[in-house]
């Protein structure tokens, strides 16, 4: 019987405290880590947009590459295919003859399909699958209670696991790596291999917050620099929510979604500065970001499938959404004539970033301002954030458009004061729309108001140059 093993890399783009491939790779004989590009991520959805867009993609190939690199460094290699996961990795444990596939688990529906089809396909080949749960900072088998019984607010959910549940410590990267002679590595797809057309490879652009940089390396310096040069973690309650520069907020994101980060890595990072810096509110507050993280995957475990669709966890077919293809496309574009709105979108389809509270405030005005159904921008986040999450995406999805398990009422957001908050110099705004550049800060948030000699006054032209609102705006203010 051979003593070969498959480790399929997943969203886990890393060595670092990598308890599944650190398992794989201690069993006896030959390990076989491999990455799978799937088609099906790419292809465009039924609203006309990728799936997975070029940003996220260009952070996923360098994440891919960099684990090449690191694996490289120890003797190994990473073997690259490009095709339906469930068929490749069947194949493969053929070609190979392995008797065991290691993974780590998922939640959600796209990729739980494919495990179960691969199961089917590994069971005729009596190729064992192994499962390993790591995306999370607390391990689903530690929690406090079920996961059928999870508490249906967030609050109770983390009073329970804080005062239940510890963390589990960080593991070391594997030390021997022994690949078959067969070794077969294969090539790092191109964009046009993945589908992408040349008008498509836009380059990030250049006011965005940050230049991120996929792959393990990139998000360790990260979390290194966040901590320990810049010291910014020790403010970082009372600076999350701001809208410009690298530093505001961790920005963690992008490398905990593919896993280039483990949230006990970061966690023990936090805890080390606590010993060695500061102990503070800013301090508990990033590992309480990550707890929201671990809720939204855990609300994703026991709810499934709820959370895409338009009545939500709460099952609300009552409410009614409209599909209004033409308001959707001005929200998509930042074409709403409510700068606010339009600033954060800009951003969005510019950078593949975009701020916590922006977030909040064009969902809001999306499922509540526009009534347009919530899961189309649910798709346009998939599609266009670097750092999409499903669990998280989807979750605060549902929160934002009042169809989660959210004890308050109404999570409605009143897009004026939230700029003039957020923004109160309009830094932002003009940042983002420098057609609005002259018009003074306590104007900015109401430009529609404008009359024709303060919009020569300020060089805008309402209806040409910045589009008039598509929703009474007045009613904010």
């Amino acid at each position: 019987m051979s003593n070969r093993t498959i480790y399929w890399f997943r969203n886990d783009l890393r060595l670092h405290d990598n308890e599944g491939f650190l398992k794989a790779s201690q069993r006896p004989g030959e390990i076989i880590p491999v990455y799978v590009f799937d088609p099906r991520i790419f292809e465009l959805s039924p609203l006309g947009f990728r799936k997975t867009g070029i940003f996220k993609t260009r952070f996923l190939l360098e994440s891919v590459e960099d684990l090449r690199r690191s694996l490289q460094a120890k003797g190994a290699d990473l073997l690259i295919r490009f095709g339906e996961p469930e068929k490749v990795l069947a194949e493969l444990a053929q070609q190979y003859d392995v008797s065991e596939i290691h993974l780590s688990k998922e939640v959600a529906q796209e990729e739980t399909d494919v495990e179960s089809s691969l199961s089917k396909r590994l069971k005729i080949l009596n190729v064992d699958m192994v499962f390993t749960w790591m995306a999370t900072l607390y391990h689903v088998r530690d929690l406090p209670f079920g996961f059928n019984k999870l508490p249906n607010v967030f609050t109770d959910f983390r009073k329970s696991v804080e005062k239940n549940t510890s963390v589990r410590p960080t593991l070391a990267e594997p030390s021997a790596l022994n690949l078959p002679e067969e070794f077969v590595p294969g090539e790092i797809p191109s964009f046009q291999t993945l589908g992408y057309e040349e008008t498509e490879l836009i380059q990030a652009d250049g006011r965005g917050v940050l230049d991120f940089k996929g792959g393990e390396t990139a998000g360790l310096q990260r979390l290194h620099a966040y901590l320990w040069e810049t010291q910014n973690l020790a403010t970082y309650k009372t600076t999350r929510n701001g809208l410009l520069g690298a530093d505001y907020s961790s920005k963690f994101s992008a490398w905990l979604a593919v896993g280039c980060l483990s949230p006990r890595k970061v966690y023990e990072e936090v805890k080390r500065f606590e010993t060695e810096i500061i102990v503070n509110d800013s301090t508990y507050w990033l590992i309480f970001e990550l707890l929201w993280r671990d809720y939204f995957r855990f609300v994703m475990l026991r709810w499934g499938t709820r959370l895409f669709k338009p009545s939500g966890l709460k099952l609300d077919k009552d409410k009614t959404w409209k599909q209004d293809k033409a308001l959707f496309e001005r929200w998509t574009s930042g074409q709403t004539g409510v700068p606010f709105v339009d600033a954060n979108m800009r951003e969005l389809n510019a950078t593949g970033f975009m701020s916590n509270r922006g977030r909040q405030n064009v969902a809001s005005f999306l499922a509540h301002d526009l009534g347009i159904d919530w899961t189309w921008g649910a798709a346009y986040f998939e599609s266009l954030l670097l750092d999409y999450d499903v669990c998280s995406n989807w979750g605060n999805w549902n929160y934002i458009a009042g169809v989660g398990n959210d004890p308050r009422e109404n999570r409605y957001f009143n897009t004026y004061s939230q700029a003039t908050r957020y923004d109160p110099d309009g830094a932002y705004l003009r940042h983002w729309l420098p057609e609005l550049a002259e018009v003074p800060a306590d104007r900015l948030n109401k430009v529609w108001q404008l009359s024709k000699s303060e919009q020569e006054t300020y060089g805008v032209s309402l209806g040409s140059t910045y589009p008039l609102p598509i929703i009474p705006a007045d009613k904010w203010l």
